[in-house]
């Protein structure tokens, strides 16, 4: 997933691990060098749903202004979510 507008500099990241690990979630996010956010969540699709419409809003600070997703099939390799660097 590719989360555009204002994202960063605004909890994104770390909002969206507390999110994710609340809906039982496993993947990661990180700021990318263009100004998107990126992000890979994993686990049942209900919850990944879920989590795809709260990326929709974000945090309170954010200003999201494009979503892209690009649905895979898991892999089973994430067992947490982390914030990547």
């Amino acid at each position: 997933m590719l989360v555009s507008g204002r994202v960063q500099g605004v909890w994104f990241r770390s909002t969206a691990r507390e999110q994710a690990r609340s809906l039982g979630l496993a993947g990661w996010v990180r700021n990318r060098s263009d100004g998107r956010l990126e992000a890979v969540f994993e686990g049942p699709r209900r919850e990944v749903r879920r989590m795809v419409a709260w990326c929709h809003r974000g945090p309170r600070l954010a200003d999201v202004e494009r979503v892209e997703v690009e649905w895979q099939e898991p892999t089973g390799e994430l067992d947490d979510f982390r914030v990547a660097y």
